[in-house]
């Protein structure tokens, strides 16, 4: 075991911060094998150059794991020997899971029931990234800084995208906020 085994850091930032780039190059900077979870479905051809350009940007080296839902069985597919996981994004498995189990005219119980089994999925996640021998780095949008969506499934995604943030900030060693391609240490030290 090493001082990087089960360390979880996150990094959060708004659209086109370089939040994944600095994911990157923090695994870059490590020595040892790197695996990506990739959680993005690939529902229009928008998103399909979106994962193209993630695809290409990635190392031939770099093993991707694509699973947009269960996070803590792709992190137990993550091959023996790699020193660094990458999940890019968080967010966007937030918004399979949301979109898995959300129904029209939900009564809020039914909303708090969701969101429940939502984060306690999120709290496993983290725990399983504790007994991990490598390092785990989750890239996350910061959903708090714009406008209130107008829809009511908008408002309840941001809601529980933020809370969930405030859920895996807390489990975290480091935070770190992209802003304009820069970190901001928001928590710990990467």
């Amino acid at each position: 075991m090493t001082e990087h085994t089960g360390k979880l850091i996150l990094v959060l930032g708004g659209a086109r911060s370089g939040k994944s780039r600095l994911a990157e190059e923090m695994a870059f900077a490590r020595p040892g094998g790197v695996a990506y979870i990739a959680t993005a479905p690939v529902w229009d051809e928008e998103m399909a150059r979106r994962v193209d350009i993630h695809r290409h940007r990635r190392p031939a080296d770099w093993v991707t794991i694509e699973e947009p839902e269960d996070l803590a069985a792709a992190l137990d597919r993550v091959p023996p020997g790699t020193k660094t996981v990458i999940v890019d994004c968080l967010t966007l498995w937030l918004t399979n899971l949301l979109l898995k189990n959300y129904r029209e005219k939900m009564t809020g119980d039914q909303y708090e029931s969701m969101e429940e089994g939502i984060r306690a999925k999120v709290a496993g996640v983290c725990a399983v990234v504790r007994q991990k021998p490598f390092q785990t780095i989750m890239v996350a949008n910061e959903v708090g800084c714009g406008i209130v969506p107008e829809a009511h499934l908008g408002r309840l995604f941001r809601d529980i995208a933020g809370r969930t943030n405030q859920q895996v900030a807390q489990a975290a060693d480091t935070v770190l906020l992209a802003v304009a391609g820069y970190p901001l240490t928001v928590k710990g030290g990467a």
